[in-house]
């Protein structure tokens, strides 16, 4: 059974509105007054809100307001209900993250119509999103729908590159957001000296260049460059700031899509500093092994440059060759004829990791 919050102040209409809200078949809790209805949030999470604008001590606004400082409630749909048509009131709510806005008074029909659709979109988006151009394209069509987003770019298509192709330079202006459909990208840092410091190894389902677009200068803060053949969807800046932007739900949505394996990068960041040599490689052979870049059988996978593995871990290139065989003489891993890492031994790589 769905649960609704509904804050009115009325009396008549609060009563009158909760009896039909139960008669669906909803279970309805009523607050008097914004304050109220936020203090009932900490021991009852609704499925979406109800709030009238128009409330002594907190208005509608505040309310919404406060909804989207809390993390636990911040994606819930909320719909004002209000007996003023302002065309100013119904633009300012909907900049603040409201989902709709109905005029009181409303039709049963019209009420219990907003509230199904409400929900029904709010669940299309809790769904699993496959990591693939059709998985993407999807995500893309209901968040139009459910946002009514224009000018959101609809049936990304897909470019083809070659392997060592650059997709994008570190200075040049981050235009675009990258979505891997398949093959495998390089992202690194030049340094003074020249040498490169490998900043990830990504492949299909995983994206590149977000970091980015939120960099204050608008420029790429990294290189990007094609391992392998590949297949790519370039999702344009703009579309990307609407949905960083957009409702609570769909941002949400979004940042999840997108974030990769970034929620790691402190871990990663305290294992450069503080893990040992044979602890960085063990977790980055299992970060790839995770991936599906490295495999547990032959002629599987992708050859990683020695050196690329090397800047993953932040060690001269001999030092990781060495222990990668140390790891193959004692059995956790060997190569194949293209020089591909298998993964003999994962029980054990864990063991050494979690060391």
């Amino acid at each position: 059974m769905k649960k609704i919050l509904l804050i009115e102040d009325n009396e008549d209409v609060r009563e009158n509105t909760a009896e039909i809200l139960e008669l669906a078949n909803y279970q309805v809790v009523t607050a008097e007054n914004g304050k109220i209805g936020i203090e009932k949030t900490k021991e009852f999470t609704p499925d979406i809100v109800l709030c009238d604008i128009m409330m002594p001590l907190m208005d509608g606004f505040e309310v919404l307001r406060a909804f989207e400082k809390d993390g636990s409630i911040a994606s819930t749909p909320f719909i004002f209900l209000t007996a003023k048509t302002d065309r100013s009131d119904m633009r300012m709510g909907m900049n603040l993250g409201a989902d709709d806005y109905l005029t009181k008074p409303f039709e049963e029909q019209e009420l219990l119509d907003a509230i199904a659709c409400r929900l029904n979109k709010h669940e299309n988006l809790k769904k699993e999103i496959i990591k693939n151009l059709e998985g993407l394209n999807r995500f893309f069509g209901e968040v139009s729908e459910y946002e009514d987003m224009e000018g959101l770019s609809k049936n990304h298509s897909l470019k083809p590159y070659q392997k060592k192709e650059i997709i994008f330079w570190e200075g040049d202006n981050a235009h675009s957001l990258y979505f891997i459909e398949s093959g495998n990208v390089k992202t690194y840092k030049s340094t003074e000296s020249g040498k490169e410091l490998v900043t990830g190894l990504y492949g299909p389902g995983d994206f590149v260049g977000q970091l980015s677009l939120l960099h204050a200068a608008g420029t790429y803060v990294e290189n990007a460059v094609i391992m392998e053949e590949a297949e790519l969807c370039a999702i344009p800046k703009s579309d990307f700031i609407k949905l960083l932007n957009g409702n609570p739900a769909v941002s949400q949505k979004f940042i999840s899509l997108i974030s990769n394996n970034l929620i790691n990068v402190q871990t990663h960041l305290v294992d450069m500093a503080f893990a040992t040599v044979r602890q960085r490689v063990a977790k980055a052979l299992l970060e790839l092994y995770e991936k599906g870049l490295i495999k547990d059988k032959p002629n599987k996978g992708m050859s990683i440059p020695r050196e690329d593995f090397a800047g993953m871990i932040g060690t001269a290139t001999e030092t990781a060759i060495r222990t990668l065989s140390d790891f193959k003489d004692e059995g956790l891993i060997t190569t194949d004829s293209g020089r591909r890492i298998i993964i003999l031994d994962k029980e054990e790589l864990l063991h050494i990791a979690d060391c």
